[in-house]
């Protein structure tokens, strides 16, 4: 497979020595999915974290959710050049190259998992404590998919919406972020004042939007990021 040449740092991808010596981590394993409507749905808002598919509900902005700039195309439309899974498929390719080559550099443990999953490719990195590439509140992660985007994007022109997840921690995420929605919901629904939670990103957002919607009760989003919130409103 003919492989243009990035100019991000030389981390990883074809002709890398096998570092199996003391003191470096050993080949990892990589894993390789069917395409999947259903883990899209899993995924579906988000991101991206950073990619996210933004839900121009009303109530809240189309920002929440929309993904990085200059990166994710419009909301609800697929990335430019991507029309088959093969495109996908080959994205998957050139980011677990890069991951690989960044455990690789940091010593780290954890096999690779591919995945295509409705419109976009998903990376997972299993096995492994991996907390330091989570972050607090996944920051680390966040810049861990930015940069594998941007190799992606240098490898194949095109703009890119692949996930990267690192031990499952964006499902894990989801479902507490639905639950605070929820929770949030149940009390504005009790007392009938309006509830404003803490600064979150577009990713975070766009789920806690989504369980207030799914609740009965609208929200909206307010301020400047980083400090952009959610308020849970009271129905009429």
């Amino acid at each position: 497979m003919l492989r243009q040449e990035s100019q991000l740092p030389n981390v990883g991808g074809p002709g890398r020595e096998p570092r199996g010596e003391r003191g470096h981590r050993p080949a990892g394993v990589r894993r390789r999915s069917g395409p999947s409507r259903a883990g899209a749905d899993e995924f579906a808002g988000a991101g991206d974290d950073a990619g996210y598919d933004a839900g121009d509900d009303a109530g809240y902005d189309a920002g929440d959710g929309a993904g990085e700039p200059g990166l994710d195309p419009e909301p609800g439309a697929a990335a430019p050049g991507l029309t088959d899974v093969a495109d996908l498929e080959l994205e998957g390719e050139v980011a677990a190259d890069y991951i690989e080559g960044l455990l690789d550099v940091a010593d780290l443990d954890g096999d690779i998992d591919m995945d295509v999953e409705g419109d976009r490719a998903v990376v997972s990195v299993v096995g492994a404590t991996l907390d330091e590439l989570v972050g607090q509140r996944g920051e680390v992660l966040e810049a861990l998919q930015e940069l594998t985007r941007l190799a992606v994007h240098r490898h194949t022109g095109n703009r890119t919406r692949i996930m990267i997840d690192v031990g499952g921690y964006r499902q894990r995420r989801r479902a507490e972020l639905a639950e605070t929605g929820r929770d949030a919901a149940a009390e504005v629904k009790r007392t009938g004042v309006p509830k404003k939670l803490w600064a979150m990103n577009p990713f975070e957002r766009k789920i806690v939007h989504d369980a207030v919607a799914a609740a009965g009760l609208r929200s909206e989003s307010e301020g400047e990021e980083p400090d952009r919130r959610v308020v849970v409103l009271p129905g009429d």
